[in-house]
């Protein structure tokens, strides 16, 4: 005889069992990351993030995380890895594959985002809502957010004007940071910032450009000597980064489940993300500060003909982002205004 769902679900009641207890699906989430983790974003960010939908579920989700790519690839492939069901879901800079993410660029321009990374973040979300999500419509986007301000880290005299940078091999994060480095007369050597220790070590690079919240786990304070940071209440460059899912992940977990996954995505976890930088960015600091190596601050006056370089550069951008059919001064535009909100908020 076969039973009808009714009779199951009563059968269920007279257990003592709630209607839907039967049928709970448990869930594990593979998210992968590059970075070690000791780092800040694991620290304070992913894995918070994970505890906290483990306890929202009801255990009916576990998320386990994979520090340095413990599960294979590069991180250049990360976003692919999301895409492709590699992994359930992951951390990934749209940076590290030049040109296929360029609305993301617009965080990435410099003196763009203010110096909190948790404000800025805010406003990375809400512009993804507007400009980009279409182009990431390949995954689940959970969160996106931007680091701290960005820290000149190099072996030798700090670098104080903006002659100073002129033949230096420094080590950079993404096609915007490069084009200012090479505008000063650096040259730009792109790389993933796991690789950036070793490259200092070997004399690959003299220096390069990572926030505070990156050096302890890299131990940079142990191999850069001078530490330049730039004054004024803009950062002179930073990094988009996003938390993703696997859509199909997504779309497969029942509507209750779905609900923790969007209670804790969009603007506040944006937000979280980014103040796991900033938390990581004082630590950092602290630590270096607790060396013998030199911290240094640029002078108002050099800050002011870097931001001129760096409008200069925004510019070119929107004219290039527009000359690609894409509405390259509407996307600065609204960067600059939802920076200015979150950050005066």
């Amino acid at each position: 005889m076969k039973m009808t769902l009714n009779s199951v679900l009563a059968g269920a009641v007279a257990l003592g069992l709630s209607a839907t207890a039967g049928f709970a699906q448990d869930v594990t989430l593979r998210c992968q990351h590059f970075l070690s983790p000791k780092g800040s974003v694991p620290r304070y960010f992913m894995e918070p993030w994970a505890e906290k939908i483990e306890a929202d579920s009801g255990g009916r989700i576990k998320v386990e995380l994979y520090p340095a790519m413990q599960l294979g690839g590069k991180p250049p492939a990360l976003y692919d890895q999301i895409r492709d069901g590699v992994i359930d879901c992951g951390w990934a800079l749209p940076a590290y594959t030049p040109g296929r993410f360029p609305e993301s660029e617009a965080f990435e321009l410099p003196f763009m985002t203010s110096m909190s990374a948790e404000a800025s973040s805010k406003a990375a979300w809400d512009y993804t809502q507007k400009y980009g999500v279409e182009r990431m419509g390949d995954v689940h986007l959970m969160a996106v957010h931007v680091h701290g301000p960005g820290v000149i880290h190099t072996k030798g005299d700090p670098l104080m004007s903006a002659s100073d940078f002129s033949g230096l091999k420094l080590r950079g994060p993404s096609r915007q940071a490069n084009a200012l480095l090479e505008t000063l007369g650096a040259t730009p050597v792109g790389m993933p910032v796991p690789a950036f220790p070793e490259a200092l070590s070997k004399g690959v690079v003299d220096g390069g450009v990572i926030p505070w919240e990156i050096v302890p786990p890299l131990k940079v304070h142990e191999l850069a000597d001078s530490h330049t940071q730039i004054g004024g209440d803009r950062a002179l460059y930073n990094t988009f980064f996003i938390w993703a899912m696997n859509k199909d992940t997504y779309a497969s977990l029942p509507d209750d489940l779905k609900a923790v996954i969007d209670a804790n995505s969009g603007v506040e976890a944006s937000g979280l993300a980014g103040k796991a930088m900033d938390t990581g960015d004082t630590a950092g600091e602290e630590l270096t500060a607790g060396t013998d190596n030199k911290i240094h601050t640029m002078d108002a006056g050099v800050v002011a003909e870097l931001k001129a370089i760096g409008d200069a550069q925004t510019a070119a951008w929107a004219e290039e982002m527009t000359s690609k059919g894409l509405d390259g001064a509407g996307m600065v535009a609204l960067a600059q205004e939802l920076v200015a909100k979150y950050t005066d908020m």
